[in-house]
């Protein structure tokens, strides 16, 4: 576990326009009537409301996500995990559907700096249209989202035709998939179409969104996985021995969100869970089962075999006729972009942010040269 720091703005301008940014910096719930025509520009209200520290918010979750692909950069880790991560729907000068700064592209932009090639996988029911439109003409980062499409549900994109343009043309993969997708089904299209792109595209590092609304009950979703099928794509994507970078994304039934991100953790880490959950503050969300895992839904599957074949050839097809591993020309690796702590000394009448916090622990298993080391030798030896 460690805490990431919070993302500067200018980091975020990494990939979003300054011009957004430093208007999320400033807009709160009490000046918003001022502001009516940046609401409108920037797509700010309606679904991606104002409320108090928005910009603090964004900046926690993008930091995580920044810093959990720099720890697999410089090979401190081989998983990363950011469950407060995955807000795949922002875009360069505006939000959507909830999101207001896109996490994963600014993690797949420092990836980038390493790693010839990313692969970006999601799962959430919803298709991840901030990331794919990021990187839809080129070659470096592939794309493969498996979500609902059709019957004007949100946000509307990630038709099979939709394939990437100019150097990314096959590079973006999209997976249509109808209500009521079950376990069976969405496991194995998942794992035939995984295999092949790593096969064919040969990443370096992948970054997985494993939204929950993809689960049974969840409620904007409208398929029947349960987390057994979902977490099967997590234990799946892990065989590869990638470097990984895991985040949450969608889910809106939120004990369902708990149980599902609990047992994932569970799965990156090769560690069993009990399903009977332990009493803890928030035991009274789980009832009346207590249990961690929930069963598949019930809602009619209308994804017949003979559609799911036709998605997966046309997309194998695709994948035939990409470039094999495309080759870049490395240069100069870029530095991870470094602004110094500001310490001030500190007030003794303001309270320690948990950041002051970690910097005042002394692990045990650390060695000191000075009044810190807990190993010198005593006077009396």
């Amino acid at each position: 576990m460690m805490r990431p720091h919070r993302a500067y703005p200018v980091e975020l301008a990494q990939f979003h326009s300054e011009d957004y940014v430093e208007f999320l910096h400033r807009i709160t719930p009490y000046s918003q009537y001022l502001f009516r025509d940046e609401l409108e520009r920037y797509s700010l209200g309606g679904d991606c409301p104002i409320f108090d520290d928005l910009f603090e918010f964004c900046q926690i979750y993008a930091g995580g996500t920044i810093d959990a692909a720099r720890r697999l950069n410089h090979q401190l880790c081989d998983i990363a995990i950011n469950w407060a991560g995955g807000f795949h729907h922002a875009r360069k000068g505006e939000a959507s559907g909830f999101c207001y700064i896109n996490d994963l592209v600014l993690g797949i932009l420092e990836l980038l700096k390493y790693h010839a090639r990313v692969l970006y996988i999601d799962i959430d029911i919803h298709h991840g249209d901030g990331v794919e439109e990021a990187f839809y003409l080129t070659d470096r980062v592939m794309t493969v989202s498996f979500h609902k499409y059709g019957d004007l549900f949100f946000p509307g994109t990630g038709a099979l035709k939709d394939i990437g343009e100019k150097e990314g043309t096959y590079y973006a993969v999209n997976v249509p998939l109808k209500d009521g997708m079950d376990d069976s089904g969405f496991t194995r299209l998942f794992k035939i179409i995984i295999t092949k792109v790593m096969e064919t595209y040969q990443p370096g590092a992948v970054v997985l969104q494993c939204g929950a609304d993809s689960l049974a009950g969840d409620r904007l979703g409208c398929f029947n996985l349960s987390i057994d099928g979902h977490s099967e794509c997590v234990r799946f994507v892990k065989k590869f021995n990638l470097p990984l970078l895991v985040t949450g994304g969608g889910g809106y039934t939120k004990e369902n969100v708990a149980r599902c991100w609990t047992v994932e953790t569970g799965v990156l880490l090769d560690t069993e869970l009990p399903d009977e959950i332990p009493d803890n503050d928030y035991i009274k969300y789980f009832a009346p089962d207590y249990s961690l895992k929930i069963r598949h839904g019930n809602i009619e599957n209308l994804n017949s075999k003979s559609y799911l074949s036709t998605v997966k050839t046309q997309i194998l097809e695709n994948l035939r006729c990409m470039q094999h591993a495309p080759a870049v020309q490395m240069q100069e690796v870029p530095p991870d972009f470094y602004i110094p702590d500001i310490e001030d000394e500190e007030n003794p009448d303001e309270r320690v942010d948990g950041h002051a916090k970690d910097r005042q622990i002394q692990r045990d298993d650390e060695f000191y040269d000075g009044d810190n080391d807990n190993d010198r030798m005593e006077d009396s030896f």
